[in-house]
Order: C-alpha cells, then sequence, then structure tokens
C-alpha cells in the first residue's frame, strides 16, 4: 500500500513564506512524475508544480518566479518552497505522484495540507 503524506501548511500573512513537503511510502518500485495541486474553496483542483518523468518541472502561470518545487529521489519526497503568498494561494494543497508498485501503475494523493494567506 502506498501512502503519499504532506506536512507544512498553515496559516501566512501576505507577502510571507511557507514550505511544504510530502513523503510517499510503501511497496514503491519507481516514481513517474511527483508534485502538488490545489483546491480553493469553490473551485477545481489545479496543478500547482510537478516533476514529470526524467527531471523536467511544470509550474502553473500564476506561481512561476514564486514557488519551487524540489524532491530528493532517494528519500521519495518532494517539498514546495512558497514565497511572496498572496491571499488567493490560499487552498488546501494535495501531494500527488503517478508511480509503478509491484502490481500497478496507479495515481495517488495525499489527505491534503490548508495554506491560509492572510492579507
Amino acid at each position: 500500500q502506498v501512502q503519499l503524506v504532506e506536512s507544512g501548511g498553515g496559516l501566512v500573512q501576505a507577502g510571507g513564506p511557507l514550505r511544504l513537503s510530502c513523503a510517499a511510502s510503501g511497496s514503491i518500485l519507481s516514481i513517474n512524475s511527483m508534485g502538488w495541486y490545489r483546491q480553493a474553496s469553490g473551485k477545481q483542483r489545479e496543478l500547482v508544480a510537478t516533476f514529470a518523468s526524467g527531471g523536467t518541472t511544470n509550474y502553473a502561470d500564476s506561481v512561476k518566479c514564486r514557488f519551487t518545487i524540489s524532491r530528493d529521489n532517494a528519500k521519495n519526497t518532494v517539498a514546495l518552497q512558497m514565497n511572496s503568498l498572496k491571499p488567493e494561494d490560499t487552498a488546501v494543497y494535495y501531494c500527488y505522484s503517478n508511480l509503478h508498485t509491484a502490481w500497478a501503475r496507479a495515481d495517488y494523493w495525499g489527505q491534503g495540507t490548508q495554506v491560509t494567506v492572510s492579507s
């Protein structure tokens, strides 16, 4: 069984930083992609930043130059450094991974961590 566990959410003032972390554990053979999505109240879940297979990164236009995604392949972890936060960044942030186990390739999601940016 695979688990993605996020940490690091919370309340921060506009302009401040926050760092999210996610660790994948379980019977993982390899990870194809890993990253972050978010869902604001009343809105659809959207991509924030991800690592694709091969190591390329994708960022939402709204977070480019403010957020940085990083990973540790040996530990199956990914982090999101968020700087210059804005109230519109308020959302539940979900860790995501597409990975191989001994049985199948599948998508996995964390339970989500709340990020609230006050103005």
